[in-house]
């Protein structure tokens, strides 16, 4: 009997976790059996490493092989597992030294001429690896840029299974390694500049993208809704070095970096279709879920154009993640954690016709009020500004000239530096992220600054979770202006921008 094991990795969302390979060569029928809770793509796996192996040059055992994935109870399921099974298998039979895969995780899919394919979630495989003391990690040469991410651990590529064979049997063959990383193509953002007229409306954007907080935009068509969407984007500071990762990670596992340059250093924008399902929204799918939209826009912008026209469930599903910074998704094979701390920006029309001019409106009251109904009461309670924008009456024939991205982007940078400072230590990084327990008691204001929230609370115009985000709202009003704590301006203004009547 000859035992012998391998290391790969078991995703759950962005979170891994290491799976053992034990490979077990005895007497009995020849034939290969896999245990551990393998699904369809793995358990097809027998087939895809037979071939490669044999392809590779290498002899296919004759006897009664077993696969044990350990923990027996952790559900695992995709190709990433197969170089691990064949040179756990190969090591099992005396082929290689099994002493050289003690601390070394052997990441890819096989094809059946042996060659090493790229699967899904490379960078948060090698994370997990790093977590748990792995030294070293084999993945596919294209997949090499992606596991390079990570410091700490030593990456290599390889294109075959016979390379690695190769290396794991003469340590001076070598595979590839990391090169230095590819500086990220630069992207063209739209400027803010373009958007004529709509001062109420850039003043929101500008608050919105300061603090990190909702906004919701609503006007006739061609008001500039969509462009103050897209050119958010370019007011918000790059992603941290942790923040970057985190974005990458989910980009990851959902199959979407580009092979060249897959670090992610720019804010994500989002803008699913207004016929997109929850699945698609939220993320979802059979055995474990995967992203949806609001994952793949974590530390980005979610855009959600003509969100009437989303069907309620789809909207009502956001509710959650938008409080907790999170989606947590339970399907058959377990319950997986994505992050989704983004900023959400809604646009509607006021109602269905949508005339150029409110006047031309030919909808019944019934007809607008059920149009934007479809916004529930406590979703919009986590939308911090409301801006009703109006037709665009002058095409630029004054003299003055808009503010460029640049120009508001450095106010804005301004103030999540000061956000920053004040929240140092804390786990958060803007306004928008801080409890309301927190501003109450260890940043409590004086009554007169915070009594147009009192009289809007007792006179039921606000909920105690909209007073908490005016709160938010005056600091974020506070560090644009270079303030170190709001006043009472600074909370009239937060409350005219929160002002429920402007939806």
């Amino acid at each position: 009997m000859s035992l012998a094991s391998a290391w790969a990795v078991a995703l759950h969302g962005v979170d891994g976790m290491l799976v053992e390979i034990e490979a077990d060569i005895g007497p009995g029928l020849p034939g290969l059996h896999m245990v551990g809770l393998p699904d369809t793509a793995l358990s097809e796996a027998r087939d895809r490493v037979r071939a490669a192996v044999l392809n590779s040059g290498e002899r296919w055992p004759s006897r009664r092989m077993t696969l044990a994935l350990s923990p027996a109870t952790l559900p695992k399921g995709g190709s990433s597992y197969d170089v691990a099974l064949a040179c756990a298998l190969l090591a099992a039979d005396r082929r290689i030294p099994g002493e050289r895969l003690c601390g070394l995780v052997l990441i890819g899919e096989l094809a059946l001429d042996g060659r090493l394919r790229p699967v899904r979630g490379v960078l948060p495989a090698v994370l997990a690896a790093r977590q748990v003391g792995i030294g070293q990690v084999v993945v596919p040469t294209a997949s090499l840029a992606e596991a390079s991410l990570v410091d700490g651990i030593q990456v290599r590529g390889a294109t075959c299974l016979k390379e690695v064979l190769s290396w794991l049997r003469n340590p001076t063959v070598g595979l590839a390694c990391s090169g230095p990383p590819r500086p990220a193509p630069s992207v063209t953002v739209p400027d803010l500049r373009d958007v004529l007229a709509q001062g109420d409306a850039r003043w929101a954007v500008e608050v919105a993208a300061a603090g990190g907080h909702h906004l919701f935009l609503t006007g006739p068509p061609g008001t500039g809704k969509t462009m103050l969407a897209q050119r958010m984007v370019g007011l918000l500071p790059a992603l941290t070095d942790q923040e970057a990762l985190e974005v990458t990670a989910v980009h990851s596992v959902a199959g979407l970096l580009s092979p060249e340059t897959p670090l992610i250093t720019l804010p994500p924008f989002v803008a699913p279709h207004h016929t997109s399902s929850v699945a698609a929204l939220v993320g979802g799918g059979s055995g474990l879920a995967k992203p949806g939209a609001v994952s793949r826009a974590h530390r980005g912008v979610l855009f959600l154009d003509e969100v009437a026209e989303f069907g309620p469930r789809s909207l009502e599903a956001l509710r959650t993640p938008l409080e907790d910074g999170e989606i947590r998704l339970a399907r058959r094979d377990g319950a997986v954690r994505y992050p989704a701390r983004c900023l959400l920006v809604l646009a509607a029309n006021p109602c269905p016709c949508a005339p150029p001019d409110e006047r031309d409106c030919t909808c019944a009251p019934s007809a607008r009020r059920r149009y934007l109904g479809r916004l529930s009461g406590p979703l919009l309670d986590r939308v911090d500004l409301r801006v009703a924008m109006r037709p665009v009456k002058d095409m630029g024939e004054s003299d003055a000239e808009p503010e460029s991205t640049a120009i508001v982007r450095a106010r804005v940078l301004r103030a999540r530096e000061a956000a920053r400072a004040r929240w140092v230590g804390t786990g958060w990084s803007t306004n928008a992220e801080v409890p309301g327990p927190v501003l109450r008691r260890r940043f409590r204001l004086p009554r007169a600054v915070t009594e147009p929230i009192a009289a809007a609370l007792h006179r039921g115009m606000v909920t105690a979770r909209g007073a908490d985000r005016t709160l938010r709202l005056a600091w974020t009003v506070a560090d644009l202006a270079g303030r170190d704590r709001p006043l009472a301006e600074d909370v009239s203004a937060a409350m005219g921008l929160r002002d429920r009547r402007a939806a």
